[in-house]
Formats: structure tokens, sequence, C-alpha cells
């Protein structure tokens, strides 16, 4: 049962990095969650989480509050004025200019292992190619929700990404999963089956986060967790609309370099991708125009503002 801290504790953890843990990210993206909603619903793995991290539940999607836009710019670190998405048609993109964090990842340091799922088809494959999740990924994963059942197609989803973390050596990471938002669409309602979706959910970022503790590697990473969804929702299941309930999601940050507790200052969706390319030693240029800013990072490793 999340509840945001209304402001930053200022309370650090004791500096546990060092030159030989190699810096670690997994985006878990759960779509269509509103905020309000997941306080109420009993999710354990999501909250040790937040507990033991920085999770604000005051961050602000995009206009429109719908997934082709807003998810545009939870993985680019851009506004839709720049990468173009203004519906889920995806036309005007550009992604060649302001391409997904994983990407960016791969042209700075192409060394580094990337992995990405997603059972919502648009993320990945788009019919005229220019994908929100680029094909240079490492291991890219597309499965289809609408026709393995979204609960089946997240738990697949699951497994791929639990396979790549004992079985390889994962530098980035980005997991979908679409189930919540669907439930919600499919029953028009935010009542209990969509509540439902969000517990599953939330067993299942308990598994991904059991597995990277599992590794035996472990102990020389350093592991940074965000969770974050797209947009929030009416109580009659849809969104797209500026409202409050459709406009406001979470963003939720664990690992050791992170500050413990919250903020009372908003945050934005662009800000997601920039945590994570600030965590991974990413050097921000000036010329790719990022929108976002790191939160709940306790290391200032670079300027995301410059």
């Amino acid at each position: 049962m999340l509840t945001a801290l209304s402001a930053c504790t200022g309370d650090a953890r004791p500096d546990t990095t060092s030159p030989e843990r190699a810096p670690k990210v997994l985006l878990i993206g759960i779509d269509g969650v509103r905020p309000d909603v997941l306080a109420e619903v009993a999710t354990p793995n999501l909250d040790a989480l937040a507990a033991d991290g920085f999770f604000t539940d005051r961050t602000r999607t995009t206009t429109p509050s719908v997934s082709g836009p807003a998810w545009s710019s939870m993985l680019t670190g851009v506004w839709p004025s720049k990468h173009g998405v203004i519906d889920n048609e995806f036309e005007g993109r550009h992604y060649d200019a302001y391409p997904d964090f994983l990407t960016r990842i791969e042209l700075t340091r192409p060394e580094l292992n990337t992995f990405a799922v997603a059972d919502w088809v648009p993320l990945m494959e788009l019919e005229a190619g220019d994908d929100p999740v680029s094909d240079l990924i490492d291991v890219k994963w597309t499965l289809d929700g609408y026709e393995l059942g979204w609960a089946e197609a997240d738990a697949a989803s699951v497994r791929l990404a639990v396979e790549h973390i004992a079985q390889s050596v994962p530098d980035a990471m980005f997991v979908y999963l679409g189930n919540p938002d669907e439930t919600s669409h499919q029953n028009a309602s935010i009542g209990q089956e969509y509540r439902d979706a969000i517990a599953l959910a939330d067993l299942h970022v308990g598994l991904l986060v059991e597995a990277i503790r599992a590794r035996p590697q472990y102990s020389s990473e350093d592991w940074l967790i965000i969770v974050s969804t797209d947009h929030g929702r009416r109580s009659d299941g849809d969104h797209g609309g500026s409202t409050i309930e459709e406009m406001t999601t979470f963003i939720l940050v664990n690992g050791p370099t992170v500050i413990r507790g919250g903020q009372s200052g908003a945050t934005s969706i662009v800000d997601v991708a920039v945590t994570a390319l600030t965590h991974m030693g990413i050097p921000i240029e000036a010329g790719w125009s990022l929108d976002g800013t790191a939160v709940g990072l306790r290391l200032d490793r670079s300027d995301p503002g410059s």
C-alpha cells in the first residue's frame, strides 16, 4: 500500500558504491496505474522498494494522457513537442533524433548489455520501423497481450526477463507490464478487477527483484530499480484527458545510490530516462536536448540540465 512521503528525509544511506561496483538499471513500466488506487492495494514488493528507496506520487505525464506519447516521453526523456508522438498511431515520431534510453546507452557504450521486453506490440514493433524501443537493443522480446491474454503475456515477459537476469550479464533493462491498463479498460472501472491486476503486477515486480538479488555477482553490482507508469485514469477506466486523475503518475527509485524518502516537489515522466542514464554514468550531452532531470539519486554523476 504505497503512500508518498511529504518531503525528502535528507537521510542518505552509507556510501556502498565503489569503482568496482558496476552500475546496472532495471526500469519496470506498469501501464495505467493510478497512484491513489495503488495506495489502496496491498503491494508488499513495491512497498519494500519504496520503504528503502525514493517514492513520489506527484509525477506529471504527457498531454494527452495516452500510452503512445507517455511511453515515448518516459523512454526518451523529452516531451511530445520533441519526439513528435501525440497519440497511439505514432505518426510524426522522431526517435532518430530522440531515441529511447537503452538506445542512448548502446550508442554511447555499445559494450553494455541491453534488454527489453513488452507485450504491447507498438512499443517494440511499428509497421514502418523506427520503433519506440529500437532494434539496437541487444535482446528485444515482443509479445502480444491481445493474443496471449494480458495477465499471461505479462507473466511470460517476466519469465523472459528473469531468465536473462540469471543467465546473462545485463546492464540496462526495460520490462513492460500491460495488464492493469487493459483490465481497467475491459471492465470500464477502477474496481476490484483493476486492483487485482495491480496486485499481480506487484508479484511480478517481486520476481524481478528476487532474480536480481539472487545473482552471484550482486554484491559487486550497483542496481538501480525504477518503477513508473505512463498515465492515470478516470473512474470509468478511460484516460486521455487532463484531469488530475489522468495526468498524475508516480516514480519509485531503489538502489544503493538513492536518497531514502520522497519529495514534496513535482516530478515529470521525462525524468525517468534521465535518472536511468545518470545512474549508468552516461554523460548527458547538451545536444540531446533532454527535458528531464535525475530524481532520487544521491550521487551527482552528471548535470542533466546542462
